[in-house]
């Protein structure tokens, strides 16, 4: 459905995107992951005709984009993290202005608008003016926007963004549905969101792709890496820090927390086999009063952490 072949953006000097490579395939929802300024509105605003590689080039179906970019815009529906709505108008109205930039005509017209509200859950709000909706209505107002004109592959920008948790929980199920049928490509840099919401996932840093696939093979491709999380009654995290650093095969321990006279901390373990009954030798060895004490296994956080914080 979509290939992205050694796509390369430069604003002057500064490299956007790096030569990266992927493909996506029709009904599936892909989310870009990546930390701030690591290339992921770029590659969007490229792959919706926005912006011109520097080199590269994108396939969408049999088109390409530097000559085809007309056709390839008419198959996507694109909600930027600003939804481009205007805020005195009536959402109804506003609806009805996109549809006829759309093409839309006759029937067709309140019968796409009725389907929509439906979808995007804004039936009870389109007799109001924009600028009175919450945030989390004006982005389903703009998702109707993206999603007029029927298309093939819908683009979104950071969704959640600025959404309260009850909000972005209905944006997920609202692109969950719209993904039953269409290709869906989403950039976000909230982890627990594109875990939640993506059937795959690439993570993009510093322009460059830093790891393709579902989150269940990201994590199995990290190797035996796994956490030990640790509470002690304590106030000095050094001492600490040494006594675990001294077990083989724990590579990092991390000060999560520390307040109200306890040391919450994360012991990052290289190792296949369990070390806890070690770390729990050393906390007894030294007489630390232990509150809390738990193995977790590699996340999609601790995976990102890795990926994007290294040079």
């Amino acid at each position: 459905m979509i290939r992205i072949d050694q796509l390369t953006k430069y604003y002057g000097n500064v490299c956007a995107v790096d030569g990266i490579s992927f493909e996506m395939r029709k009904g599936e929802i892909l989310g870009l992951l990546g930390p701030n300024g690591a290339g992921k509105t770029t590659t969007l605003r490229i792959l919706t005709g926005y912006l011109k590689p520097t080199s590269g080039n994108i396939f969408v179906k049999e088109y390409n984009i530097h000559d085809h970019a007309l056709e390839i815009r008419k198959l996507i529906g694109y909600l930027p993290e600003a939804a481009p709505i205007y805020p005195d108008m009536i959402v109804y109205d506003y609806l009805r202005f996109v549809a006829d930039l759309r093409g839309l005509s006759g029937e067709a017209v309140g019968r796409r608008i009725r389907e929509l509200a439906g979808l995007c859950g804004i039936s009870e709000v389109m007799h109001k003016t924009i600028h009175e909706l919450s945030k989390g209505y004006k982005q389903r107002v703009g998702l109707a926007h993206a999603m007029m004109s029927d298309p093939e592959i819908l683009v979104l920008d950071e969704p959640t963004s600025g959404l309260d948790p009850n909000q972005i929980v209905e944006i997920r199920d609202i692109i969950r549905e719209i993904g039953r049928e269409k290709t869906v490509i989403l950039s976000t840099h909230i982890l627990s969101e594109a875990e939640a919401t993506c059937d795959r996932i690439v993570i993009i840093h510093r322009g460059a792709i830093a790891a393709d696939g579902t989150t269940d093979a990201l994590k199995r491709d990290g190797g035996a890496e796994y956490a030990v999380h640790v509470s002690l009654a304590l106030n000095d995290f050094e001492p600490v820090r040494e006594a675990f650093s001294r077990v083989p095969g724990v590579a990092e321990t991390r000060l999560v927390r520390a307040e109200n006279g306890a040391l919450d901390l994360s012991l990052t373990c290289r190792e296949a086999r369990d070390l806890r009954p070690e770390i729990y030798r050393v906390i007894r060895d030294h007489d630390w009063d232990l509150l809390e004490f738990g193995r977790q296994d590699r996340t999609l956080e601790t995976i990102f952490r890795q990926l994007t914080r290294e040079n």
